[in-house]
């Protein structure tokens, strides 16, 4: 059985788990700033909870191809009152975020989980989450940043890579005494890779796995599911972002980010009552 350690939440990985996307930005590809304020921001924590959600994740940055930085007092005022409200309603609570600062105001108030795009490449980043005793954290890989990444996507192969820079910064985490099950790792679907390289890593998800480390998979509404389908709207990739969470979930996946909650769990439960025939009928009769 594999145990996600958080701060306040020993997370059974033995199921696959759907994390819940609150994007506290007024400029999101996904949901065009729905929830952007405090208020909207905690009802939509509350509604994706009662929806199914195994983990919430709040962000105040987006980070979609091009997006500006967003100041480090501006990020503050945006999620830590969700945080605030959020920790109260009984299910991990991660922040989407990559500046030092914000993660060590965010695991003061209770989060438990840092879920940072750069990896914890950016100063301080590593050492703000060593020098807390159990919160979880996920390293994503991402090429180049936010305002390069698609302008300059990765060339050929991409998993060698991928896997190299993710055990890399995992083996960083762990020389500063951070224990392996705080650690979760996501390849950065999206982040920096053409369609068919993202596809590719879908693939074959399956090979970054014999590290050990549990991974999460974000693919929800992302662009290459538009390309692939012809939808435009990243509002309405919704089944499509289903299908790929399940086909990742196949592949080894452990935790799915996903803006459509209460969809996903239902289609993960159609997964899991065939897996449990599957497995029931390889068993031995007695």
């Amino acid at each position: 059985m594999t145990i996600w350690r958080t701060t306040r939440f020993a997370i059974d990985l033995a199921q696959p788990r759907v994390m819940g996307i609150v994007n506290v930005t007024p400029d999101s590809f996904s949901d065009g700033g729905a929830h952007a304020s405090t208020g909207a921001a905690v009802r939509h924590c509350v509604q994706l909870v009662e929806e199914g959600a195994d983990i919430l994740d709040i962000g105040g940055e987006s980070t979609r191809p091009g997006s500006p930085a967003v100041p480090l007092v501006e990020e503050l005022d945006r999620v830590l009152p969700v945080v605030h409200e959020a920790v109260k309603l009984g299910v991990p609570v991660s922040v989407d975020t990559y500046k030092p600062e914000v993660m060590r105001a965010a695991l003061e108030l209770g989060a438990d989980i840092v879920n940072d795009v750069w990896a914890l490449r950016q100063p301080g980043a590593r050492e703000a989450v060593a020098a807390h005793p159990s919160c979880g954290v996920c390293l994503m890989h991402m090429h180049r940043d936010p305002q390069t990444m698609q302008a300059a996507p990765m060339a050929g192969d991409v998993l060698p890579a991928v896997r190299a820079f993710l055990e890399e910064q995992a083996q960083l985490l762990l020389a500063l005494k951070v224990d392996a099950s705080r650690i979760v790792l996501d390849p950065g679907i999206g982040f920096g890779k053409t369609v068919a390289q993202n596809f590719s890593l879908l693939a074959r998800q399956q090979e970054l796995l014999p590290a050990g480390w549990p991974l999460l998979i974000g693919w929800s509404r992302k662009s290459s599911l538009g390309a692939v389908t012809g939808i435009e709207s990243a509002a309405g990739r919704m089944v499509p972002s289903v299908a790929a969470a399940v086909l990742a979930v196949e592949r080894g996946a452990s935790i799915v980010r996903v803006h459509d909650v209460r969809e996903t769990v239902a289609a993960l439960a159609v997964w899991r009552a065939m897996r449990q025939e599957q497995q029931a009928q390889q068993e031995p009769y007695p």
